[in-house]
């Protein structure tokens, strides 16, 4: 490029262009925004943000909404108002996202005269920005309240049980209710959920904690006895059944060494060694003192007999 610009310019010549075209960017660049403010102040055009409505008010009347987000034409959308409205009326300009809100505690009555408090969370968007800004002073409260007025007259007299099990029957019950109210105002009604069911009365809360802890007192207490009755049907059945097979085995043993004496009295030097060695166990249990005397010893049999020391 710059052995371009030598070749038409020559040397004094690209060092003369480069600062004119650097000076006339810059221009055009402050020129292109000083443009724009003045097409923007005249009422040439208008850049509407995404999610945003911008409503034109001319000499206390709505002469124009426009609600698509990007650049618009204003003569084409406003006519010749365009260039009266920046100068002589106002451009509102209203937030069309998503907004949500929980009512706390709301006062309910069940059917048995219990007082409740409801917590629900509904969503809202503006629908029509022209009945948001000119038809209710503050719609968002407004809403609010008719939410809470709707939750009472639709949820009140209802049982206690379906209070706190159908919450979602209740909650398409408040939407139904409060929905064509919130279109009046330009505000349109979302989802609406019954986050929340609980008692206002402190006392109340306490009677009911009292007997959830008696009743679950009684059901450890019934749970620990029948615990402790099954271990006892099952260690009285064990000890039945030990009974029983110790008595089979008491009954069983004098058939059982009547059986074997008969055997061992069948042969005479069995049976007589057999005795003898039951007799020498029943000495040795006794503990006994023995006195081993020789086989031809005369009189010191009885003299040890006679000793008292020996005994």
């Amino acid at each position: 490029m710059i052995p371009l610009l030598q070749g038409m310019f020559g040397d004094m010549g690209v060092a003369a262009f480069i600062p004119s075209a650097i000076v006339m960017f810059a221009v055009m660049s402050i020129g292109w925004s000083v443009v724009k403010t003045v097409f923007r102040v005249l009422g040439i055009y208008a850049i509407v943000p995404e999610r945003r409505a911008f409503v034109y008010v001319l000499f206390g009347k709505v002469i124009g909404v426009i609600s698509e987000p990007g650049v618009h034409l204003l003569p084409m959308k406003l006519g010749i108002n365009a260039f009266l409205v920046n100068w002589l009326g106002s451009v509102r300009i209203v937030d069309l996202r998503l907004d949500q809100q929980y009512l706390r505690n709301s006062p309910v009555n069940s059917e048995e005269g219990a007082p409740m408090g409801i917590g629900i969370w509904y969503e809202m968007i503006v629908s029509d920005p022209s009945a948001y800004l000119f038809k209710n002073a503050d719609p968002r409260g407004s809403l609010a309240a008719n939410v809470s007025n709707a939750s009472v007259r639709t949820l009140s007299n209802m049982p206690l049980a379906s209070m706190l099990e159908e919450r979602h029957r209740m909650s398409l019950l408040v939407r139904n209710e409060v929905t064509a109210h919130s279109l009046d105002w330009g505000y349109q009604l979302g989802s609406v959920y019954v986050r929340k069911v609980q008692f206002r009365d402190e006392m109340m809360k306490k009677g009911i904690e009292a007997k959830v802890v008696n009743r679950l007192r009684q059901v450890t207490a019934a749970i620990r006895q029948t615990g402790t009755n099954q271990v006892n049907i099952i260690a009285s059945t064990a000890d039945r059944q030990a009974s029983i097979e110790f008595g089979k085995a008491a009954a069983m043993r004098p058939q059982i060494v009547g059986a074997t004496l008969q055997k061992i009295s069948e042969d005479p030097e069995v049976a007589r060694t057999v005795f003898e060695v039951l007799e020498t166990l029943r000495l040795i249990e006794s503990k006994a003192g023995i006195t081993l005397i020789p086989k031809d010893s005369g009189i010191l049999a009885p003299l040890l007999a006679s000793n008292p020391a020996t005994k």
